[in-house]
């Protein structure tokens, strides 16, 4: 009897390790078969000399809305400068956004980015985004801020448009690190 209780914690024991593990590997391996697949609509990120090695597509243009979201916990007004832009695969193209703190306090906000069609994710790449790192506003402080991107020319005959969105939401207590006076932002890389 004592031998059998012996085992059954052991499998027990063994069971839980696999759990944990399972659950510890469960955001590398999603974040991994998103960046492949475009699975939830993820953009990628390039460098300006990638970028300078793009062809251009000088008779195609793609038409790119832009989508802004803040989550109800966070007291800021978000909005593009313009609505959409028509843009030439292979180059690159800038949007502003415009943020503002309607609070009286400092808040942080991270943005984070999705494309639909989630097929033309795959083809959206940012060189420079607002969204790779966490945003820091002053009390009534209003912010004008960049993504620079390029919609590849590989991106399939039948998208013509797609929607770049954003989503602010509140930076958790844990992002954000507060040293004396200074405070600094976490950087972290959505995609």
């Amino acid at each position: 009897m004592k031998n059998n209780a012996t085992k059954t914690a052991k499998k027990l024991g063994l069971v839980a390790v696999a759990m944990f593990g399972f659950g510890y590997l469960m955001v590398p391996i999603y974040n991994i078969l998103c960046e492949v697949t475009g699975i939830n609509g993820k953009t990628g990120r390039i460098t300006q000399s990638q970028v300078n090695a793009n062809d251009v597509d000088v008779d195609r243009f793609v038409t790119v809305e832009f989508d802004t979201n803040v989550n109800p916990n966070l007291p800021w007004t978000f909005k593009a400068a313009e609505f959409k832009q028509q843009v030439r695969p292979g180059e690159i193209a800038e949007a502003v956004f415009v943020v503002e703190n309607k609070s009286n306090k400092i808040i942080v906000g991270q943005a984070v980015p999705s494309v639909a069609p989630e097929q033309a994710s795959l083809f959206f790449n940012k060189t420079e985004c607002f969204c790779f790192i966490n945003q820091e506003l002053a009390p009534g402080e209003k912010k004008d801020m960049i993504v620079r991107y390029v919609v590849d020319s590989d991106l399939p005959e039948k998208i013509t448009t797609m929607t770049l969105s954003y989503t602010f939401f509140k930076a958790s207590e844990k992002a954000v690190a507060v040293t004396g006076q200074d405070r600094k932002i976490v950087i972290k890389d959505n995609g």
